[in-house]
């Protein structure tokens, strides 16, 4: 069995509360993740999301980023 890494994206809304929706897909790449959030932070954005964390393995890989607002 193939245990593959698991990449998923944290999004925090106002004041960086943990937004329970929307829930980030699971990737396998770091690479896969990133490419993901260019396509549709906009989308995002747009639903709430303020900022972003990308979780590898359940802990924060990345700094935090803010979206831009839309």
């Amino acid at each position: 069995m193939v245990v593959r890494p698991q990449w998923e994206w944290r999004f925090d809304g106002a004041e960086g509360s943990v937004l329970s929706r929307p829930v980030s897909p699971v990737f396998t790449t770091q690479y896969d993740a990133e490419q993901w959030l260019g396509e549709h932070w906009r989308t995002l954005a747009a639903q709430g999301v303020q900022a972003v964390g990308l979780l590898h393995e359940g802990v924060q890989a990345t700094p935090t980023l803010t979206l831009p607002l839309i």
